[in-house]
């Protein structure tokens, strides 16, 4: 599942989750070309596009050819995203398009930068996704976390990771809670259920501990990594929800001056909570009543699975939102001007829409989804963009 964006920093609901798009959605967060710096993709511009298997529809002024940049993404790259991910699309269009590039794998060898340049110019046609006002979307990014945990509760590592717990129910009308006699009613929200933990009595069976501020940013991710003290490590898959809205942290962290202006990255909050560990901490993060409950499985080493069933591409995949965007989509994005400190310049190039996330609304609206450890989280939480969206939309 955007699983929690962070999205921006989004709050679990994906495979991998809602990561950070919603913490910095009240937060501020494949491989699109960052200028200014190496491009995250290496650029490649072919003189001449070389011969794919044939596609009906001649490159025309609806071509991908002409979105500003086209000629330096990485091709290559762009192609092995979309060749692994691309059996989500379910139109035929789409699946042929899918068949298609399997055939240009199997029969090309190599698969040059003009061949595969060739393969989304003469299969693709682009279509701009606008918002109703007709102002840029958002781009905020997400990435999965790498977390120490420990087995046993100790002074530092003293919040409990949760199991889905057993009165928690989700029908038709959301999520609510079972009690003894069988009645329901709204499940509780996060200072109820740190409360209950605190006092000894979790609402759920207790998977692992981390430290606070971890955890608070591993819920609002969805899903991520956990290393244990004897060197064991596991997947924190997001297992469920209270039901309560993601509310974020950055905006009134900003009010109230405990960070200043634009000083609100992912970082920049995860140390204010580490240094104000306890209730001051307890009493930032309970702003946000949505609280994430996890399953814990191994870890494959690769990336996790967003909404669309697959792993997601580190660099080359989005979470979008499912009311405007279909799973399988290949999507040109287009995003300057972050004003986060430490932000890059900008993302650009060819990802796919395969995750979604609570905070991820609109059709000119995308969580970013960096990779994995540190490093992806730490550029993850300067990501707040506005952003320009083309769908690419295959020929029959």
């Amino acid at each position: 599942m955007r699983s929690v964006s962070v999205k921006g920093w989004r709050s679990a609901a994906t495979g991998l989750g809602l990561a950070a798009a919603a913490l910095l959605a009240a937060c501020a967060s494949t491989q699109p070309v960052v200028p200014n710096r190496p491009p995250v993709v290496s650029p490649s511009v072919p003189t001449a596009p070389a011969p794919v298997p044939p596609s009906s529809g001649p490159v025309g002024a609806d071509s991908p050819a002409h979105l500003a940049g086209w000629d330096t993404e990485d091709f290559v790259a762009a192609f092995d995203a979309y060749l692994k991910t691309c059996g989500v699309a379910r139109d035929p269009a789409g699946a042929r398009q899918c068949a298609r590039a399997m055939d240009l794998q199997r029969t090309s060898r190599p698969v040059t930068p003009a061949l595969t340049r060739a393969f989304f110019e003469t299969g693709f046609r682009v279509v701009q996704a606008r918002t109703a006002d007709g102002r840029d979307g958002l781009l905020t990014s997400y990435f999965a976390p790498e977390y120490s945990a420990s087995h046993r509760q100790t002074s530092e590592f003293d919040m409990p990771v949760l199991a889905r717990p057993l009165d928690l129910e989700r029908g038709s009308g959301g999520v609510v809670q079972r009690r003894p006699d069988g009645s329901t009613g709204p499940y509780a929200d996060r200072a109820a259920i740190e409360a209950a933990a605190a006092a000894g009595s979790p609402s759920a069976p207790v998977l692992a501990w981390m430290r606070a501020e971890d955890l608070f940013f591993l819920q609002i991710q969805g899903s991520g990594y956990l290393t244990f003290e004897d060197g064991t490590t596991g997947r924190a898959a997001y297992a469920a929800d209270n039901g309560r809205p993601f509310v974020g942290i950055a905006r009134p962290m900003e009010q109230q001056g405990l960070l200043p202006r634009n000083g609100t990255s992912g970082e920049a909050i995860r140390a204010w909570l580490a240094a104000h560990r306890g209730r001051e901490a307890r009493a930032i993060t309970a702003l946000n009543p949505r609280y994430i409950f996890f399953d814990l499985q191994p870890d494959d080493g690769g990336n996790p699975a967003g909404a669309a069933g697959v792993p997601l591409p580190a660099r080359r995949s989005i979470a979008v939102d499912p009311a405007s965007w279909t799973y399988g989509d290949l999507v040109w994005i287009d995003a300057d001007a972050g004003n986060l400190n430490g932000a890059h310049a900008s993302y650009r190039g060819l990802v796919m829409a395969l995750d979604t996330g609570s905070a991820i609304r609109g059709p000119v609206r995308a969580d970013f989804y960096m990779g994995r450890g540190q490093a992806a989280g730490v550029e993850a939480g300067t990501v707040r963009h506005p952003l320009r969206m083309w769908r690419l939309v295959p020929r029959p």
